[in-house]
C-alpha cells in the first residue's frame, strides 16, 4: 500500500465511504463505545495484529469502553492510503463486536 499522501480530493471520497470518522488536521479520528470493557480490549487486540501487519500504527485511547482511534501518516506528513485502508478495518472491527 501506497505511503503518498492522499490529495483533498482523494481524503474527501475516501471519508465519505467511512462515516464515523472525522477529518482532524493532518489525522482522521473516530471515537466508538463498546459493551464492555473486555470488548473494548478484543477490538484494539485485533487493531493492534492488523497495524503490525501493515506496519501502520494508529494512535489509541482506552477509557472503559470507549475507544478514540487517531490515524495519521506521520513519515509522509498527512494521510495515506493507510489510514483509509486501517479505518476500514477498525470500522469493520467494531461492527462484529459492539451492539
Amino acid at each position: 500500500m501506497s505511503r503518498d499522501r492522499l490529495t483533498e480530493d482523494q481524503i474527501t471520497a475516501g471519508l465519505a465511504d467511512l462515516p464515523d470518522w472525522q477529518r482532524e488536521g493532518d489525522s482522521i479520528a473516530r471515537t466508538a463505545e463498546t459493551a464492555s470493557f473486555p470488548t473494548a480490549i478484543r477490538v484494539v487486540d485485533a487493531v493492534a495484529v492488523e497495524a503490525e501487519r501493515l506496519d501502520h500504527h494508529p494512535d489509541i485511547d482506552i477509557r472503559w469502553r470507549t475507544l478514540r482511534f487517531v490515524l495519521s501518516t506521520h513519515s509522509a506528513g498527512g494521510l495515506t492510503p493507510l489510514d483509509l485502508q486501517l479505518a476500514g478495518f477498525i470500522d469493520r472491527t467494531l461492527a462484529t463486536t459492539t451492539p
